[in-house]
């Protein structure tokens, strides 16, 4: 095999093979594999994408690159017995790009390559098809003529349009071969008129500038874009394929097809794909002809079949998974153009993977590195049908996936005393419409993004979200509003998709979830085949992986439904989401206390509240743990806005009223009011500022354990104190959680840990550790800090642009920042095992659900990942998933 160096830009097909992927390219590589196995691919040579990156980064080719081209293109004339150019008997190429990575369509292809006035007549006598030759003219025009000097598309169809009108016909194939070369003169002028210059008749000229355009096409708009969808990274440039053509256009005993050895929707075994006889590839991809089912080609040709489905059973076998093939038959020649693992559904990831365990072609490790945790959270959603829901209205955020339909409400009130299904629609939402957000089948915004609140709460309690409507405007009274410029008025029927972001008006037919249906009990699901895949692999992924996975769960009802959906505890129980509602007002009556009696009557209402919150969560999480986090809001979620207060004052004193507790309330939120309540009095300094907060709710869970041992439990609760920065803050909260247990006998032990969401913790980790059990990084905030901004208020300002830019790859409020808020976390978690081995760590940020930060805390040494019930699923699988790939690349699962 060669030994890959930048002096050596091009390969020959029988030089490589698909261990050289980085540098051949998915296509080239696997050419150069299928010519290793003895397949019937045309002869060609493959340039490196080094010689690409040379080409991007200095604007032009390196040098000796087009010597080293000449050099095999010789040795392909010698093979085939054909010259570029020759006027009696010409070589024809394609060059094609191929990326390390699949990038259908999004880069640039040129065949018929070497065509010129003076060779297009050897050609014709070559095949003896005049009409051949002139189709193949036009052809090389038009696509020489878009892709390398940039002539609109659009003027070479009208021309072609109006060909065909003047002939009386319907498709290309029907023209004559005068027809054509006056179509070849017309295409040369529309060339000319946009580029100054004539067509090149020199074959070798073609050749590198088509070479060029191939490389250049790696940064086009559509490649670009397609790069930032995918996360494939922008430095990796692309290969150029260089191959004799063999053509499909040379009458009915040619044809060109693409096949794929299982169905890639579904995953079923059998013969799919499409045919389309006396035609080129690019006929086949552009749609212009109806292809026929690849059945069909047994009749046309059983020859080729035949051949063809015994070379698409070894492929599959060799690559031992679904392939996807592109073939031509050159007058009942058939040749392989081209074959790679074929792209496919989740659905189809999970059978196929499944199906090849049986099969015995792969162990269930290998098959669960196929799969992964966003193909099964695609799963889990309800969908619509857009064929069944018509055309969008408008178009949003997809900031929580799955599908809703309901009637409009545009207050939680509404939402939660409604009867049927219902949207809530709202300019933005807060904690304070958390009750009609429970209520609600989806929630529906004008403004905002995917970590927006109601993005983020939407997604932890699997409600369907989109957010950022700018063709919904909600009046200013809340109560109505338009949507892409018609009224939208309470009760109207409304869909939103929140994988896709579209909105609908009326109700879409909703496709419920059989997967979902599954991990929530319906044993009866098991008889679909994708559940029967899942069910299978997320068994393996439990019984491989390392790392626990934990729930965020505030309510013994989702506690009782993380237990059902795998967790292995609870990893974040939020107190504050335990204040809202009714009991909001004894909160705010804490907050407004003057005197130790009003404070201490305060906290004696909220103790048994409290109390009887964590028996029951303890009770569905009994033998399990239950990490519990006391209060951490800034106060203003717990009180009245300052300009709503300041107004009701306003209005009652200037109508001659008594503003009665209003007063007291409007001078103690100005007495609180930040400018940044999310960097203020919050967390660990909230407990040590109200006085007797900490020991209420230390006592509510001490004796809610002490209750839960007298019925026969296993209770094992863990408190948190969060948003510590030093560790005499936890020194102090420590302090006061210590003595409140010690007033309540027969406990168990019960760790005292922190949240490590402040990068001075994290920077400090040596010290805290001293006096944390545990720690568990709330990595929402600390991407917050880290980072310098709120997410609530920066992904609608600017993340568009900075993704556009590169600068984000995705949004680090989705996927951790490795090389940033990730050091912190590895700088936290070395420094504290230093100082405490054995120390337990944990994740419960939003990242302890999404798989590829998953894959990174697997790597990185923490313990376990906890995540909204509904992603459990999800992170159970990223998982197992982290753990075989660890096994192949010890470095991988951190990358």
């Amino acid at each position: 095999m060669p030994v890959n160096s930048p002096s050596k830009y091009v390969y020959n097909f029988t030089e490589g093979g698909r261990e050289l992927v980085d540098l051949l390219g998915g296509k080239g590589a696997n050419l150069a594999e299928m010519t290793r196995l003895d397949l019937p691919v045309p002869a060609g040579f493959t340039i490196t994408t080094e010689a690409c990156r040379a080409h991007l980064a200095g604007g032009e080719p390196p040098a000796g690159l087009f010597d080293e081209v000449n050099d095999h293109l010789r040795e392909l004339e010698a093979r085939m017995g054909r010259v570029l150019g020759d006027p009696r008997n010409p070589l024809l190429l394609s060059v094609r790009s191929g990326a390390r990575y699949s990038m259908p369509g999004m880069m640039e292809t040129i065949l018929d390559v070497g065509l010129t006035d003076a060779s297009v007549a050897g050609l014709a006598a070559l095949t003896g098809d005049e009409h051949f030759a002139w189709d193949s003219y036009r052809r090389l025009i038009q696509m020489f003529g878009r892709t390398v000097c940039g002539v609109p598309a659009a003027e070479f169809d009208r021309e072609l349009d109006a060909a065909r009108t003047a002939a009386g016909v319907a498709t290309d194939s029907e023209l004559s071969p005068a027809d054509l070369r006056h179509l070849v003169e017309t295409y040369k002028k529309v060339f000319h008129a946009h580029t100054g210059r004539d067509f090149p008749q020199a074959p070798h000229e073609q050749l590198y500038l088509a070479i060029r355009a191939v490389f250049d096409s790696w940064n086009s708009p559509r490649a670009r874009l397609y790069r930032r969808q995918e996360q494939i990274p922008d430095d990796l440039g692309t290969a150029v394929n260089v191959m004799s053509m063999v053509f499909g256009n040379l009458g009915a005993g040619s044809g060109t097809g693409v096949a794929f050895t299982r169905d890639p929707a579904t995953g079923a075994r059998g013969v799919y794909g499409d045919y389309l006889a006396d035609a080129q590839g690019e006929d086949v991809v552009a749609g212009i002809r109806n292809t026929v089912a690849l059945q069909e080609l047994e009749r046309l040709d059983p020859t080729s079949f035949d051949q063809l489905m015994s070379i698409m059973d070894r492929l599959e076998h060799h690559y031992r998974d679904l392939c996807d093939i592109e073939f031509t038959i050159e007058r009942g020649k058939l040749w392989m153009l081209q074959t790679r693992v074929g792209k496919r559904t989740a659905a189809a990831a999970f059978v196929i993977a499944n199906q090849l365990v049986d099969e015995g072609i792969i162990d269930l490790d290998e098959a669960l590195r196929r799969v992964t945790g966003d193909q099964l959270a695609q799963l889990m959603f309800p969908t619509i049908d857009p064929a069944a829901a018509g055309e969008p209205v408008a178009t949003g955020v997809a900031a929580a996936p799955g599908a809703a339909a309901g009637r409009v409400v545009f207050d939680s009130a509404a939402a939660a005393a409604a009867g049927g299904p219902v949207i809530l629609v709202r300019r933005e939402t807060n904690p304070d419409d958390l009750p009609g957000m429970i209520a609600a089948t989806g929630i529906l915004t004008s403004r905002g993004g995917k970590t927006s609140h109601a993005a983020v709460v939407a997604r932890g309690m699997g409600k369907t979200c989109v957010c950022g409507v700018e063709d919904l405007v909600i009046a200013p009274d809340g109560q109505h509003a338009t949507l892409a410029g018609v009224e939208l008025r309470a009760g109207d029927p409304i869909s939103i998709d929140g994988t896709t972001g579209r909105v609908y008006r009326g109700t879409a037919p909703v496709h419920p979830s059989p997967v979902a249906s599954y991990l929530d009990g319906d044993p009866t699901s098991q008889r679909d085949p994708v559940v029967a895949a899942v069910h299978r692999l997320l068994g393996h992924a439990d019984a491989t992986r390392r790392l626990a996975v934990h729930a965020n769960a505030d309510t013994p009802a989702d506690a009782t439904r993380a237990r059902r959906l795998g967790a292995a505890g609870i990893g974040l129980c939020r107190t504050e989401h335990m204040f809202l509602g009714d009991r909001r007002e004894l909160v705010e009556r804490l907050i407004v206390a003057e005197t130790d009696a009003e404070r201490e009557a305060a906290l004696a209402a909220l103790l048994p509240l409290q109390r009887a919150d964590f028996v029951g969560i303890l009770a569905a999480m009994d033998g399990l743990p239950v990490t519990i986090r006391l209060l951490d809001p800034p106060l203003h979620e717990f009180l009245p806005a300052l300009e709503e207060l300041t107004a009701r004052v306003v209005r009652a004193e200037a109508l001659g009223r008594d503003p009665g507790r209003d007063a007291l309330l409007l001078r103690v939120v100005r007495r609180l009011h930040e400018a940044n309540p999310m960097l203020g009095l919050r967390g660990v300094r909230l407990g040590l500022v109200l006085p007797g907060l900490l020991a209420m709710q230390t006592r509510a869970i001490a004796e809610a354990t002490a209750e839960r041992i007298r019925a026969g439990g296993d209770p094992r609760p863990e408190i948190m104190v969060p948003l510590v920065g030093a560790v005499q803050e936890l020194d102090a909260a420590r302090a006061e959680v210590a003595v409140a247990l010690a007033e309540v006998d027969g406990l168990p032990p019960i760790p005292i840990g922190t949240m490590i969401e402040v990068p001075r913790a994290a920077l400090t980790a040596g010290e805290v550790a001293g006096a944390a059990d545990f720690f568990s990084f709330g990595t929402n905030d600390l991407t917050q800090l880290g980072w310098g901004f709120s997410r609530d208020d920066v992904e609608a300002a600017f993340f568009p642009r900075y993704l556009e830019l590169g600068i984000f790859a995705r949004s680090p409020f989705e996927t951790l920042d490795t090389s940033g808020v990730g050091r912190l976390i590895r700088l936290a978690i070395d420094e504290g095992r230093t100082a405490r081995p054995g120390l337990r760590i944990g994740v419960c940020g939003e990242h302890a659900g999404d798989p590829e930060s998953v894959g990174w805390f697997h790597g990185a040494g923490v313990d376990y990942v906890s995540c909204s019930p509904y992603r459990l699923p999800v992170a159970r699988l990223a998982a197992g998933h982290a753990a075989v790939v660890t096994t192949d690349d010890p470095s991988a699962a951190s990358r």
